[in-house]
């Protein structure tokens, strides 16, 4: 007797999917300010920093070297990503942030999400990480439905 996946067997899977891809990209080791993808390297003295992609330029990344990211939906200081999305696009949030001379610590802030967690922004941004990004200088998360970006301290806009 053939049997068929309810649509609540397959959000299901697909939940479970996100949750190991979320567990696995916390697996990595730190990597240096210059080589995203160099996992040797110890972490860097920063909080958040940039490396530089052929494909997407100068860009910002975590001190572990890995990608940080903003959502177009979000507004001035307010996060819209629910429960659902932070399992796809967990918040980043550092208490104490330390930039290098090439960036600003004063673009950045922190806010108190609907849910009660704290996050930090860029300019007005919040800021995300991508689950399906597996080491340090992925950027997987790039464009991704026409809504999520790889922060350029150059080009991202105020938050509206």
């Amino acid at each position: 007797m053939k049997r068929r996946l309810s649509h609540h067997g397959i959000m299901f899977a697909g939940i479970l999917a996100v949750m190991l891809l979320s567990m696995t990209a916390c697996t990595y080791a730190p990597t240096s300010p210059t080589s995203p993808s160099s996992p040797s390297q110890p972490a860097s003295e920063y909080t958040v920093m940039t490396v530089t992609k052929t494909d997407i330029g100068e860009y910002l990344v975590d001190g572990a070297g890995r990608t940080l990211y903003y959502f177009t939906r979000d507004s001035a200081g307010k996060s819209s990503a629910n429960e659902a999305i932070i399992l796809v696009w967990p918040i980043f949030y550092a208490a104490n942030i330390v930039v290098p001379s090439n960036l600003n610590a004063s673009d950045f802030a922190t806010i108190t999400r609907n849910d009660g967690k704290m996050q930090t922004t860029f300019k007005g941004w919040p800021l995300y990480y991508y689950t399906p990004d597996l080491k340090a200088g992925d950027t997987n998360g790039q464009g991704v439905g026409g809504v999520w970006y790889v922060v350029t301290p150059a080009t991202i806009p105020p938050a509206q």
